[in-house]
């Protein structure tokens, strides 16, 4: 298993309490990464996550097989204006 770096943004971030962590659990896909967030910080990171997306090494992914790479950004959906 390989730790991949995570960052948060706005109410990602806020939803997890924090800015970034090293995530050590056994993940290595988008869907599985989703999946234990959830888990870990609940109801408010599942709402930021209906509708968010993930950053992985650069690349904006929604797919659930995606597989992680060395870092990945949770970004909440922003607005335009």
């Amino acid at each position: 298993m390989t730790s991949v770096s995570l960052r948060y943004f706005a109410a990602a971030a806020e939803a997890a309490g924090r800015a970034d962590e090293v995530w050590d659990a056994p993940v290595s896909t988008v869907g599985e990464l989703r999946a234990a967030l959830v888990a870990r910080y609940g109801p408010p990171m599942e709402r930021v996550l209906a509708t968010g997306s993930f950053l992985v090494d650069g690349v904006v992914s929604r797919d659930p097989g995606r597989a992680l790479g060395a870092r990945v950004d949770v970004l909440p959906p922003f607005a335009g204006g």
